[in-house]
């Protein structure tokens, strides 16, 4: 077994120690999937990714072969593992636009400048709206009062790769003192179409953010949740909350001391809400090597 190289990178963050930590392997080509997976629960972060290398042709034709791995499980997208991993490849490659082949399919990262620094914007697939949630089932299986969540907008599951129920919290202390009863979120969540809680806030700590978001899971709380902010940004401008087009900013892992920044549009055609885009920087905090 060769000696496995990987990059460190905080996501949806400017600076270091910041964001969400991501581990990017840059040749996976001699692991199993069973490995894989081990591997991932021994980074410990909330994903670890792996590149596949490919040739030159294959990659021009189909993109960049990436796997990405919770410590449980793989998953078929997720977003700051995407815009990390493609950020890594660009500090290899230098190319302004890297295309992902996930298992989700391909994903396009154009990297441009905002604000004077280098950025990333992903375009995510078209949204898909599951089913609307009782606030009242919702609120028991959450731990929270039904008067709690928001009244002016819906729970509504939706999925640019991954389901996440969007769940309006109306007050950002309720948020900010938020814990979960995961065996009875995830009794709950079994029962419907959803994988995961997004919650979101409209009271927020940086007066220029239009949602405060936490998505706390099996593997603690997540500092920057790119997938869940995708669909947020469908779910928003679905029901009114950012126009079509408007790049909004989500505020994360303010509670756990990691703020991440997530830039997020989308637009509205008819009733049909398309061209997902989530974007932000990443910081390289350090390059290892693996051996066993």
């Amino acid at each position: 077994m060769p000696n496995l190289l990987y990059v460190n990178v905080d996501v949806f963050t400017g600076h270091a120690l910041a964001g969400n930590q991501l581990a990017v392997f840059t040749d996976a080509s001699a692991l199993s999937t069973e490995l894989m997976q081990r591997i991932a629960k021994e980074t410990n972060y909330s994903e670890t990714t792996f590149v596949i290398p490919r040739s030159f042709e294959e990659t021009r034709d189909k993109g960049h072969r990436v796997r990405i791995f919770t410590v449980n499980e793989e998953l078929p997208f997720a977003g700051h593992p995407t815009l990390g991993t493609a950020w890594v490849l660009r500090g290899i490659g230098g190319a302004d636009e890297i295309v992902l082949d996930l298992n989700v399919g391909k994903i396009h990262v154009k990297f441009s400048t905002l604000e004077g620094q280098l950025f990333g914007e992903m375009t995510q697939r078209d949204p898909q709206f599951g089913q609307v949630h009782s606030r009242e089932e919702a609120a028991r299986a959450i731990g929270i009062s039904a008067e709690e969540i928001a009244t002016d907008v819906p729970i509504h599951s939706v999925s640019t790769g991954m389901m996440f129920v969007m769940v309006p919290i109306a007050r950002l202390a309720t948020m900010q003192k938020l814990t979960l009863d995961l065996k009875r979120a995830q009794e709950y969540l079994d029962r419907t179409d959803g994988k995961f809680f997004f919650f979101v806030c409209r009271e927020t700590v940086d007066p220029k953010a239009r949602l405060h978001a936490r998505m706390i899971f099996y593997n603690g709380e997540d500092p920057a949740t790119g997938s869940a902010s995708g669909c947020a940004a469908a779910w928003m401008v679905k029901h009114g909350v950012a126009k079509s087009d408007e790049r909004v900013l989500i505020e994360q892992g303010i509670e756990m001391k990691r703020p991440s920044r997530i830039f997020v549009r989308a637009e509205k055609n008819g009733n049909e809400v398309i061209n997902v885009r989530v974007g932000g920087q990443a910081v390289e905090v350090a390059r290892g090597e693996l051996f066993f």
